[in-house]
C-alpha cells in the first residue's frame, strides 16, 4: 500500500520564516513586479513520484458525500465520456497532501511572498485529461475572494509535463502587477479588458512550482493531446487575516457542491 506520509523534504518542522527562504531574493522581486513567478524544481522526481501516486490513489477512492469533492466533465473529443475535471476539499481526508498543503516548502514560499505566516485557504487538483476543456481568462479573486481576505497567493505544482499541447498554465505579458479587478465577479475577462496585455503560455516539468497572486490574470487551453496534464493548486492568505478556509468551503457548497451532491434536475455553473 502507497504511504500517505509526506515526503522527507515536507516533513512538518515549523520553522520560522528566517530560516528557510525556499525563493531566492530575485524570484521575491519578480513577484512583487509582476505578480507571479517560476520556481523550477521545487520538488524533486521522488517528491513527485509519490504525489503523483497519491492523487491516483485519490482520484480511484468510490465518491461519497461528506468526503473530498470531485467535479466531472464531458470530454470535448467524446461528449458520451465523463472525465474527472479536478478534485477539491482533500486535505482533511488524506494526510500526505495535507501534509504538502501545510507544512512543506509550499507554504514556507509563500510566507516569503506575502511577507507573513500563511494559513490554507483551498487546495485542488486539475485532472485535464485528454479531451478535458481548458480555463477561461480570469483573476481568482473575481470569485467572491474579497468577503475572506484581500489578497492571496497560489502554489501551482506539476506532476506531469504541462505543454502548449495539453494546456499548460498562459501568464499575462506586458502587465505590472495589478492590485484589482480587471472585470466584474463572476465572469472571465473580456478581449477589451485583456487588450493592455498579451498571454504567453509557460510550459512546467514535473516538481516545477509556479507561485501567482488573486489579482494575476490566468487561463489555459483544452488539452487536445494524448497526454494527460495533472497540476496541484494551493491556495494561501496571510495569518493575520484568519483561517477563512471553512467559511469558504461552506458557501462554495450551497452553490457549486461537487457531483454526488447535487440534486436532480438543477443546473450547476462553473462562472470562475
Amino acid at each position: 500500500m502507497t504511504s500517505t506520509t509526506a515526503p522527507s523534504g515536507t516533513t512538518p518542522d515549523h520553522a520560522p520564516l528566517s530560516n528557510d527562504r525556499p525563493l531566492p531574493p530575485e524570484s521575491v522581486e519578480h513577484f512583487d513586479r509582476f505578480g507571479w513567478v517560476l520556481a523550477p524544481a521545487l520538488f524533486s522526481p521522488s517528491e513527485v513520484t509519490q504525489i503523483s501516486e497519491w492523487i491516483d490513489e485519490l482520484a480511484a477512492r468510490p465518491e461519497q458525500s461528506g468526503r473530498h469533492w470531485v467535479y466531472h466533465q464531458p470530454s470535448l473529443t467524446d461528449p458520451s465520456r465523463s472525465l474527472i475535471q479536478r478534485i477539491e476539499n482533500f486535505c482533511p481526508f488524506h494526510p500526505g497532501l495535507d501534509g504538502i498543503a501545510r507544512h512543506s516548502r509550499l507554504t514556507r514560499a509563500s510566507a516569503q511572498l506575502l511577507g507573513e505566516e500563511v494559513a490554507l485557504f483551498k487546495e485542488k487538483i486539475n485532472f485535464k485529461e485528454p479531451g478535458g476543456a481548458g480555463f477561461d481568462l480570469h483573476q481568482d479573486q473575481q470569485a467572491g475572494w474579497s468577503r475572506y481576505a484581500p489578497l492571496f497567493v497560489t502554489a501551482m505544482i506539476c506532476i506531469d509535463p504541462a505543454t502548449i499541447e495539453n494546456g499548460c498554465l498562459e501568464v499575462a505579458r506586458g502587465l505590472d502587477r495589478p492590485d484589482r479587478l480587471i472585470a466584474d465577479e463572476w465572469r472571465p475577462v473580456n478581449d477589451q479588458e485583456s487588450s493592455a496585455f498579451t498571454m504567453q503560455p509557460v510550459p512546467t516539468e514535473p516538481g516545477d512550482a509556479l507561485f501567482f497572486d488573486s489579482y494575476f490574470p490566468h487561463a489555459s487551453k483544452a488539452n487536445r493531446s494524448p497526454s494527460r496534464r495533472r497540476i496541484l493548486f494551493m491556495t494561501y492568505n496571510a495569518l493575520s487575516f484568519g483561517d477563512q478556509r471553512g467559511a469558504y468551503h461552506t458557501d462554495k457548497y450551497k452553490s457549486f457542491p461537487p457531483d454526488i451532491d447535487r440534486a436532480p434536475g438543477d443546473e450547476y455553473r462553473f462562472r470562475v
